[in-house]
């Protein structure tokens, strides 16, 4: 299992940390750093400082959100990445919810979301390919375009820019049952957001036709501490915003993924509580069972024990969320 470093997004401004974590994780032989984006900082732009600052570490995007750019804007934004980076560029992409899509971005959600993301893929594909100019007669991403108000004059573009591998990885950050099994069979790998060692068996019937070298890269926050309750709580703050705030009482996938997992009850109050302003409430009101599953948390010897757990299942890559250079030394010296 290798180990990655998830820096994530900015918050207020940006972590002055992180340029430091992503050189310290490349010194210890960690494989890659990923960032992220949601209605604030992008993805690209710090990825392409870090890897201006380093030399072997991949590079990932955990993800780039669909909505925010077309996808020939985004397949030229990874292949010039890539170039620059000397062939170390990841493409993690994920379609986010109706929230974010509509209120942040201002365009409407699909009402099929796995055939968006199927024509979405299929057009970075052929311009990484470059095997002809683009071509997609697609329900979303028509490439030309031909809609009602189309000029008519729009022509299949092939990219000027031969990109440095027709075959850079692209990810999809998944949750539905649906979407995790198409993305066995259109991407490279699968970018869990909750990911427990002891329930497999909640995505077992999307992954059983899983292709050879196919990458499973779920994130975890790693906390090396003293005391476990404490440890849990930045992951506790994270599930309360994520399955309280990031999406509608009546849509969110996050939530929906809780309860799949077997907590169905919890998640439903966890959104109550959210909704309500009652924030505090709601961080509490999640499970510390649930956060602790699916982090790792806790003196040197608890972590080394859970880790095995992660190590014997079909996790490929293990995406670190750690706030110090000496977790990220613990869990190297562990995984060695």
């Amino acid at each position: 299992m290798r180990l990655g470093l998830a820096l994530g997004y900015w918050g207020r401004g940006p972590d002055p940390r992180h340029l430091e974590l992503a050189q310290e994780a490349e010194r210890l032989g960690y494989d890659s750093v990923w960032t992220a984006e949601s209605w604030g900082s992008d993805a690209f732009t710090p990825l392409t400082w870090i890897a201006a600052h380093t030399s072997r570490i991949r590079l990932g995007t955990a993800i780039a959100q669909m909505a925010a750019r077309s996808p020939t804007t985004t397949a030229m934004h990874a292949l010039t990445l890539d170039h620059l980076s000397g062939g170390r560029m990841m493409l993690g992409l994920g379609l986010s919810g109706p929230q974010v899509v509509e209120g942040w971005y201002g365009r409407p959600f699909p009402r099929s979301p796995l055939t968006a993301t199927r024509e979405y893929v299929d057009v970075v594909r052929q311009v990484l390919r470059r095997e002809g100019p683009v071509e997609v007669a697609g329900r979303f991403h028509a490439h030309p375009y031909r809609g009602e108000d189309a000029t008519g004059l729009g022509k299949p573009l092939k990219p000027i820019t031969h990109p440095l591998r027709a075959d850079l990885p692209i990810l999809l950050g998944a949750e539905g049952p649906k979407n995790i099994a198409q993305t066995t069979r259109i991407a490279d790998g699968w970018l869990p957001l909750y990911w427990s060692p002891t329930r497999t068996d909640a995505y077992e019937a999307s992954l059983a036709d899983l292709p050879e070298d196919f990458v499973i890269a779920p994130m975890a926050r790693v906390t090396v501490c003293d005391d476990v309750a404490e440890g849990l709580l930045p992951v506790k703050a994270m599930l309360g915003f994520y399955i309280g705030g990031m999406g509608h009482a009546k849509r969110n996938f996050h939530a929906d993924l809780m309860a799949r997992m077997g907590y169905a009850d919890e998640a439903r109050r966890v959104q109550e509580l959210f909704l309500a302003g009652r924030r505090e409430e709601a961080v509490l009101a999640v499970p510390d069972a649930f956060a602790d599953e699916i982090s790792l948390v806790g003196p040197r010897g608890r972590i080394a024990e859970r880790l095995e757990l992660w190590r014997k299942g079909p996790v490929t890559d293990l995406l670190v969320l750690a706030p110090d250079p000496h977790t990220l030394r613990v869990l190297a010296e562990l995984n060695s």
